[in-house]
């Protein structure tokens, strides 16, 4: 979920976690009856509106209605997104002013139906800012960010609705609600708290002026760290691009091309920058690809982000302060599984260890291959060197049976194995989409052939989108008032092909793609009544989404869609027993260059004064860990998106590591099972771990799907580490 829809859903308190996280009907219990006369209720006391911007439509065509992407302009947006706000702002007075007392349905649902406007224009924003992000929708963002930040705090500091939704969240027992209909309303009160609603009101006014410049620097940092990440590096003779891939070459070429520039351009990009580390020949070609790349925002130019880096720590630790808590850690991880940094901290503490003493392994056996010392743009490059003499596999010797359309498809497969979904492609023109290059399937259940939704698939690149791979939803499926369904989205930033030449992916690609569309199935899954019980925990969202990368290499998905881009031949059994061999290779590199990154985002959000020096201290907690000298960390906080484009993942980087301890144990699960694609637990991860939501406690949910807590044995296994 992004930054933009944490400020708009439900006046910011109902996006309570999670980047992918909507529905699939089942109402969560309650009589349809009663959701209609609670629906009723809500409708009657909110005022009458007729939205006047073309944005704000409710949304028509087929599947229920769908974004009119064909008519959406940097200016229409803006003006959608004032209109919703002042719209919203009217509906939030009509709840709070109330004269009748609180009630779970003239409050909370009446809450839950208040800034649907808003709701349709914000999913839009949020894709025309993150996915296209030209240089006028970018204006727009800079202009509207803290105007939706301003207005979200109102509703927070909003004393008569907060002292509505307490009082029905302490009557809850009293009023009889439903366990899920108790959960929202404790949940939106303790939110309001979280959130300063209990502050006075001089201690309001300054937590406003925080949150507005919050949002003002998080917008700030992203366009810097996309302004850079739109360079390039130039390679102007073909022997600078000797070693990679012909797929590899190509793409690159074509990004030159596409710059009107003759030679080959290595985009400043992880998708194009790691495949140049792992295979190009030229060391000090190596070492300056690599330098740019991992110095983006880190410049001492107009793209610099260290001085806005050191603004957020200082609000962020000013915020904490005022809300009780002694640093933004404390604060953030209140709705966390792991509750406290001590709990988190433990954890990572107890693999960063092994991950150190794996390295110095991997650096011996490089070094004797090298014959030299070996440094940070050698790290991939020998790896794979490696990895040929170890284990006789080569990473190129991979590529060709994973072509992203059959990638795809396999993932479809695997949804409709387990969860019963079909995926069907619409042609082209069906429903608009905001670039030519985005793939829309309907999602049908493959038992009744109930419609659930649509899945929006934008794989490539461009100049202006953000980096790296996410999920979100345009719509969340809800039933308390009528059911909706879920159009939910994945975002990568594969290089594009041209000609129509196939696009061939690497392994860690394919896995990041189910990744990503773990989220999506955790979107259309979904079963619960109200959107606002969508959002898991952050240390928990990951965790849907990262077991789905283990079927990537099942043998039914591998035969079935995992072919030889040439010969049409699955991949062969021998190869996959290379891949298995080699299954915990580099974990070493990997579990550190994450790792380090997780570790560093606790030392900064822990400290008792903030840092104002951004690169000195990112040295020095990097030396307090010890951190091996032939690997930085997998993002430098001068270009840290996760941390610095929103609160999401501050303090909360290690969240993947967390949710990875579910991930692994779930995943030996299956495997002890005798079959991956276990029938019976297949049904029960989707109606606990996926279906539910947040309509129960998530760590009791695991029990109930698991029997027990989760074994962090399981990922040590995972990643090849000592067990004992």
């Amino acid at each position: 979920m992004h930054r933009r829809q944490l400020l708009i859903a439900g006046g910011s308190l109902f996006a309570l976690s999670a980047c992918a996280s909507n529905g699939t009907a089942m109402g969560g219990g309650t009589p349809a009856t009663t959701l209609a006369a609670d629906a009723a209720a809500a409708r009657a006391i909110l005022p009458a509106q007729t939205p006047q911007a073309e944005l704000l439509q409710v949304w028509t065509g087929p599947y229920e209605g769908v974004p009119p992407w064909d008519r959406v302009t940097a200016p229409k947006l803006k003006a959608a997104m004032l209109e919703g706000i002042e719209l919203r702002r009217a509906e939030i007075a009509a709840i709070a002013d109330n004269p009748a007392p609180p009630t779970f349905a003239n409050t909370l649902v009446a809450q839950q139906m208040a800034g649907q406007p808003l709701q349709r224009a914000g999913a839009i924003y949020g894709v025309m800012t993150s996915n296209i992000g030209s240089a006028d929708y970018q204006a727009m963002d800079r202009e509207v960010s803290p105007i939706l930040s301003a207005a979200g705090d109102e509703i927070t500091f909003n004393e008569k609705l907060f002292q509505r939704v307490k009082a029905v969240a302490d009557g809850a027992a009293a009023a009889g609600l439903s366990a899920e209909q108790t959960r929202l309303a404790t949940r939106s009160r303790d939110a309001f708290i979280r959130n300063g609603a209990a502050l006075n009101a001089t201690q309001k006014a300054e937590l406003g002026r925080i949150n507005t410049a919050l949002s003002n620097a998080f917008t700030s940092f992203g366009q810097k760290v996309v302004a850079d990440e739109n360079a390039w590096t130039l390679i102007p003779n073909e022997a600078g691009v000797a070693g990679l891939p012909a797929s590899n070459k190509a793409a690159a070429a074509g990004a030159a091309r596409s710059r009107n520039l003759q030679g080959w351009a290595i985009v400043n990009t992880r998708s194009s920058v790691d495949p140049f580390l792992s295979f190009a020949d030229d060391r000090a070609l190596r070492e300056q690809v690599w330098r740019k790349f991992v110095n983006r925002g880190d410049n001492g130019d107009a793209n610099d982000t260290n001085a806005t880096i050191a603004e957020i720590v200082r609000l962020r630790d000013q915020r904490a302060k005022l809300l009780g808590f002694r640093n933004h850690a404390e604060w953030r991880m209140q709705d966390t599984m792991a509750k406290t940094p001590a709990a988190a901290m433990e954890l990572m503490n107890r693999v960063w260890a092994p991950a150190k003493a794996r390295v110095i392994e991997e650096v011996a056996d490089m070094r004797a291959i090298a014959g030299h010392e070996i440094e940070p743009w050698d790290y991939l490059y020998y790896a794979e060197k490696v990895r040929k003499q170890k284990y006789d596999l080569d990473q190129n010797e991979l590529k060709p049976y994973f072509e992203l359309g059959n990638v795809k498809r396999g993932a479809f497969y695997m949804a409709g194995r387990l969860y019963g979904f079909d995926f069907t492609p619409l042609p082209r023109g069906t429903v608009p989409t905001f670039t030519p290059d985005v793939e829309v399937f309907e999602v049908k259940d493959k038992a009744t052939g109930r419609h659930i939704g649509l899945f929006y698939s934008d794989d490539f690149s461009r100049a202006g989108k953000r980096s790296g791979a996410w999920a979100t939803s345009y719509r969340s499926y809800s039933t308390y008032d009528g059911v909706r369904n879920v159009l939910a989205s994945n975002n990568n930033n594969f290089t594009k092909s041209e000609g129509g030449e196939p696009i061939l992916i690497s392994l860690d690609d394919a896995q990041t793609l189910f990744h990503e569309f773990g989220h999506a199935l955790h979107s259309l899954a979904a079963a619960y009544t109200y959107p606002a019980l969508g959002g898991t925990p952050r240390d928990y969202v990951e965790y849907p989404s990262q077991v789905h990368e283990h079927w990537v290499l099942s043998r039914p998905i591998l035969d079935g869609y995992m072919k030889h881009v040439e010969t049409g031949q699955p991949m062969p059994q021998s190869l996959v027993d290379k891949i298995d061999a080699s299954n915990t290779f580099n974990q070493g590199y990997d579990t550190v260059s994450y790792l380090s990154s997780a570790l560093v985002d606790m030392d900064l959000h822990t400290q008792a004064t903030p840092p104002t020096d951004i690169d000195a201290f990112e040295r020095e907690s990097l030396a307090r860990l010890g951190m091996p000298k032939e690997i930085v960390m997998r993002h430098r906080l001068p270009q840290f998106n996760h941390l610095f484009t929103s609160d999401a993942y501050s303090a909360g980087y290690y969240s993947y590591l967390w949710s990875e301890v579910m991930d692994a144990d779930t995943w030996a699960y299956f495997e002890e099972s005798g079959d991956v694609f276990n029938p019976d637990i297949g049904a029960r991860y989707k109606a606990i771990i996926l279906a539910e939501g947040n309509t129960t406690d998530r760590a009791e949910a695991y029990r109930r799907f698991r029997g027990r807590d989760p074994d962090v044995t399981a990922l040590l296994k995972v990643r090849g580490f000592p067990t004992s």
